[in-house]
């Protein structure tokens, strides 16, 4: 089996976050999100992954590097194509064609699930679905009597049904799936200016294939940044057991830890009160600071931060008493003075 994973989007809704970095690479937990993806996949799949192939864009050798060895630590292939035109969900499958043979699972890097089941292969095809209370953004599915899709729609403008495709599908023939593909682009076929993979699924359905659900517990959004960190909240909950011990090259002094917390390599946290809900990444210095329900990422200072619901980048400065905030990569906020700065 092979996981084909469309990320080529710049998760412009999640700046200044993804100026620097393409949002699946964003950790969550300590984990990327990608990452957290592909091995939850593997999980359902059930079986040895061939290959893993990652659709990009823009985004430079280094990123290629990072997703081969995502690829490569689950045993796999990792191989990597660039979709140059954002033409749609069918056309950034297309990219991948070479690497479309046998069953695949296609899985669009937005989101993450929390499912527990094994993946049905006795139909064409497994739909991941989750019910939504508007289903007017979303693609969503229809149903016979014995839960086999029924129809395909693209973002209802009046009400069809509330199950959403979340973006994660599995193909018994990703030959029959690259078929219909490639007929809808040669004969530009389009749904709001874009080729759509549901224009192919209604029509091989139309053919004939057989569409089960695949429902999941929870389906977690990463779009912008309240939903990443709620996100990265909601994760830290679900890996409690986890992230409940500290890395030995840390260090905590005269602090509160309010579990969940995920705390990185060679912190340095003191005179703070941290959680729940916090993730730390490494190398990153927290002083004198109150932080909850927050998702901070590497080499990043801070210093006098109350913060709640906040994110903040990469290699960042922080000295201030803001309660909300949304700071990118090697951004510096200065609320203090230089003799009130205690850095270590």
């Amino acid at each position: 089996m092979k996981i084909i994973v469309p990320m080529a989007g710049r998760g412009s809704r999640l700046r200044p976050h993804t100026l620097t970095v393409p949002k699946p690479l964003i950790p969550i937990a300590g984990k990327p999100i990608v990452q957290r993806l592909v091995e939850d996949i593997a999980k359902v799949a059930g079986e040895e992954i061939d290959e893993i192939a990652f659709i990009i864009g823009d985004f430079g050798d280094d990123v290629k590097e990072s997703l081969i060895k995502i690829a490569e630590n689950l045993g796999a292939k990792g191989s990597v194509y660039t979709q140059d035109e954002p033409l749609g969900t069918a056309h950034a499958i297309k990219c991948a064609e070479n690497s479309m043979q046998g069953d695949v699972v296609v899985a669009f890097a937005d989101t993450l699930f929390k499912a527990d089941f094994k993946l049905d292969k006795n139909s064409d095809g497994v739909i991941w679905v989750k019910k939504v209370e508007d289903p007017s953004a979303f693609g969503v599915v229809k149903l016979d009597d014995y839960g086999f899709i029924t129809d395909f729609v693209e973002k209802p403008q009046t009400f069809v049904s509330d199950l959403a495709i979340i973006g994660i599908y599995y193909f018994s023939s990703s030959e029959k799936l690259m078929s219909e593909i490639n007929y809808i682009m040669e004969n530009d076929i389009k749904q709001g200016g874009e080729y759509q993979l549901t224009t192919a699924l209604e029509n091989l359905r139309q053919k004939g294939a057989k569409f089960s659900l695949g429902k999941v517990d929870d389906w977690m959004d990463c779009g912008n940044k309240n939903a990443t960190v709620e996100t990265n909240g909601k994760v830290l909950g679900y890996e409690r057991e986890n992230v409940a011990d500290y890395p030995a090259s840390s260090s905590i002094v005269n602090c509160l830890i309010i579990p969940p917390c995920f705390i990185g390599e060679n912190v340095k946290i003191s005179n703070s009160k941290i959680g729940p809900r916090v993730s730390i990444g490494n190398n990153t210095v927290v002083i004198n600071s109150n932080i909850d329900n927050s998702l901070i990422q590497e080499n990043t200072v801070i210093d006098h931060g109350n913060l709640s619901n906040s994110m903040i980048g990469n290699s960042a400065q922080y000295f201030g008493v803001a309660r909300e905030i949304s700071l990118g990569d090697y951004s510096v906020l200065d609320f203090l003075s230089k003799g009130d700065k205690h850095l270590i």
